[in-house]
């Protein structure tokens, strides 16, 4: 007797209007009929289904569907090999949109969240995403490295300006301290910088006492950095980077 429009839809996964709108356009017909003239779907039917609903996913309208499935030229394995071949381009396309994707997300890593006008707001010219490729280079196989982008891939733009205004009045407080001519191994001085460290455990990483010492090393040897620190106060990069080593000294 075959298989009921109901059955037949519940198998495929469609509804059954639209297993009438195919009988409708000839796209689909099935093989029979009940003796009360319902419809009724043999095995060649379903198999029909099948290969109507593949290229259906794959977006082919309905008129080109029934083109492909009724070419006399083609078999059941030329249908196989040309919907192998389909499914191999697609796969390549959503691998292509998949590293769109991942680009994207790591485009959000760094706190990119935000629109172009709230990042000139918040950051002015010192743009966070500026040394993050060198960044990634450096220490992307780290735990610090990815603990970091997983917290600031959440932080906001009232974030973002906690962040910057901490830093601005650490650095003050810090260029003041130079001008009362207060050493680097001084309590003073060795408690500003452990300040700093504690502000890179909350905000990034937990900067351990000796990645704060390579830091250290590392905002002197580095021209950008120092002159993002010596633009808080002449002399503030090499002055720091004493006052780290002396902190970690007493921390030990």
């Amino acid at each position: 007797m075959g298989y009921s429009v109901g059955q037949v839809a519940g198998f495929a996964g469609v509804t059954v209007r639209t297993l009438h709108h195919y009988d409708e356009i000839g796209l689909l017909c099935p093989s029979g009929r009940s003796h009360a003239g319902h419809r009724r779907y043999d095995d060649a039917d379903l198999d029909r289904l099948q290969r109507i609903l593949f290229y259906r996913e794959l977006g082919f309208p309905l008129d080109e569907v029934a083109v492909l499935l009724d070419d006399p030229e083609s078999d059941p394995r030329e249908h196989l090999r040309r919907q192998h071949a389909l499914l191999t381009d697609r796969i390549a396309r959503l691998q292509q949109m998949a590293k769109a994707v991942e680009h994207a997300m790591e485009a959000k890593k760094m706190g990119i969240n935000l629109t172009p006008e709230e990042r000139f707001e918040v950051f002015g010219d010192k743009d966070p995403e500026q040394y993050a490729q060198e960044a990634e280079e450096r220490w992307g196989g780290t735990e610090a490295y990815a603990e970091s982008q997983r917290r600031v891939a959440t932080y906001t733009k009232e974030d973002w300006r906690g962040i910057q205004d901490e830093v601005a009045a650490w650095g003050a407080r810090y260029a003041a301290l130079m001008d009362a001519g207060e050493s680097a191994d001084g309590e003073a001085a060795m408690d500003l910088a452990e300040e700093h460290r504690r502000h890179i455990s909350t905000w990034y990483y937990e900067c351990s006492y000796e990645i704060h010492t390579g830091l250290g090393e590392m905002y002197v040897a580095d021209e950008r950095f120092k002159e993002y620190y010596d633009s808080m106060k002449p002399g503030l990069a090499a002055h720091l980077r004493d006052a780290i080593m002396a902190n970690a000294v007493r921390k030990v």
